[in-house]
């Protein structure tokens, strides 16, 4: 497949009082400086939605409490996780593991009136064709090696990447239960992610919403190659053609930009730590709007 570094689309307004949707993710409110940030995502028209694309906090409270503000806000809020919100740490009083946790969040957000990956696909009705959006829970399966590591067993690639410096908190915090790994969830979210992607009427395109990139291309400027063991999977490579997606949106590697393969856009929203954006000249960028006029 395809890729390349596409330009920014303007930041334009729709005008004609269409709505807006904007996207953010990884907005690590925890983190010193992350949290007054929160107060600046705020809707442009009420009508306004908003994708919010994993890694609010790794605290179950700090996380609803976030969603809930911002359901308050937008006239709709979509949510799927990232990994942060899966790991089980001592400071959370939510002591829920794996699938336990990621289902008590989803029955949360329900009552907080925000969608996950577990309800209905919304429509957008407001571009040149119907969009479904779909938000998404994928996990990743270590699939994405370096050439050092193709060919090799998991155990030989972790090694590697541990030799380079390299381990994922997950693999500390972020636990599988009930499954024997984290590759046998990943299984079984991509089996359920297929069966609702190819219910999707085949006249509507799509906005595939997911923390974790489907597609391995965004992890080329990653300063540590070796993280992209545990940033998505190659059973996604396809999902932005298969499924006529018009933009594919994601967080995770803390990398904003714009990039496109195959034709299609994808679209980096995440916010990051405060050591990242404060280096960056335009600061911090909270929200990014993820679709223009046609």
């Amino acid at each position: 497949m395809s890729a390349r570094t596409a330009g920014s689309a303007p930041h334009v307004g729709y005008g004609g009082g269409v709505p807006h949707l904007f996207a953010t993710s990884d907005l690590h409110v925890t983190h010193e400086g992350n949290g007054p940030i929160v107060d600046v995502v705020v809707p442009e028209t009420p009508d306004d939605w908003l994708l919010v694309v994993g890694d609010v906090a790794e605290r179950a409270e700090a996380t609803l409490g976030t969603l809930d503000t911002l359901r308050r806000r937008f006239a709709k809020v979509i949510w799927t996780p990232g990994n942060h919100e899966l790991w089980t740490t001592q400071g959370d009083p939510c002591q829920l593991r794996g699938l336990a946790r990621y289902e008590y969040l989803g029955e949360q957000c329900r009552e907080l009136d925000v969608l996950t990956p577990e309800d209905e696909f919304p429509v957008w009705e407001h571009a040149a064709k119907a969009l479904t959006i779909a938000p998404l829970f994928p996990l990743y399966d270590y699939s994405w090696r370096t050439p050092e590591a193709e060919g090799k067993s998991l155990a030989e690639a972790l090694d590697q990447a541990r030799a380079a410096g390299v381990v994922c908190t997950d693999e500390y915090f972020l636990y599988p239960d009930p499954y024997p790994s984290r590759q046998a969830w990943c299984a079984e979210r991509l089996k359920i992610s297929t069966e609702r992607l190819d219910a999707i009427p085949d006249d509507h395109g799509t906005i595939l919403v997911s923390h974790w990139p489907l597609h391995r291309h965004p992890t080329a400027p990653l300063y540590w190659p070796e993280f992209a063991l545990w940033c998505g999977t190659t059973k996604t490579e396809d999902w932005h053609v298969r499924y006529r997606a018009e933009v594919a949106v994601y967080g995770h590697l803390h990398i904003p930009r714009t990039t496109e393969a195959d034709g299609v856009r994808f679209e980096e929203v995440s916010l990051g730590y405060p050591r990242e954006w404060r280096k960056r000249a335009r600061g911090p960028v909270p929200m990014r709007r993820v679709l223009w006029p046609s």
